[in-house]
């Protein structure tokens, strides 16, 4: 092999090392055993919701008064914009990003992307009638969030959604409990 077909080789094998890399980070995934809430109603779903609880992640470590506000960017689209008080350094911090449905509107499962084209699962696992409480998954266990449209839950839907969690797998000891005064 002449060292110019070497060079052609090393680069399609980069290639496709690159390839592998970036379509592993944007894999979507659901725990195993959850199932995304279907029907889902993406209109009433839209609008602001205030953190409950979450297992802490870099992103979020030590914020209160977390909301994730929705709204429509296009057809295909759904603006995410999260926002949550810092108290340490005094002030807010706010991230911007988009959601897409990962087979259709009419199931709650979304990919959600904060950074360019990488993209993490979101996974309406609970919700009630009314679109006032849900439980949401991430790709694995170690992403839970409880959501609701006020700033408290009534005890009967938090003691629904950690018995659902367990069930899953999720360690339920672990979520931080969002201030919200």
């Amino acid at each position: 092999m002449t060292i110019k077909n070497k060079h052609v080789v090393a680069g399609l094998i980069g290639v496709a090392v690159l390839g592998t890399a970036f379509s592993l980070s944007s894999c979507v995934s659901i725990p195993k055993g959850a199932i995304a809430v279907h029907p889902f109603q993406k209109d009433k779903y839209l609008g602001t919701w205030y953190e409950i609880a979450r297992f802490d992640f870099r992103f979020e470590k030590g914020l209160s008064h977390v909301t994730a506000t929705y709204s429509v960017k296009d057809a295909n689209t759904i603006r995410v914009d999260n926002k949550g008080y810092d108290a340490r350094n005094k002030k807010w911090k706010q991230s911007i990003g988009k959601a897409k449905f990962v087979n259709s509107d009419d199931a709650g499962r979304l990919k959600v992307s904060f950074f360019g084209p990488f993209y993490a699962g979101y996974n309406i696992i609970a919700i009630d009638d009314n679109y006032r409480y849900a439980l949401i998954a991430g790709n694995n266990l170690d992403y839970l969030w409880i959501l609701s449209r006020d700033k408290t839950i009534p005890a009967t839907v938090k003691t629904e959604y950690l018995a659902k969690a367990r069930e899953l797998g999720y360690d339920t000891d672990k979520l931080v409990w969002t201030k919200q005064d």
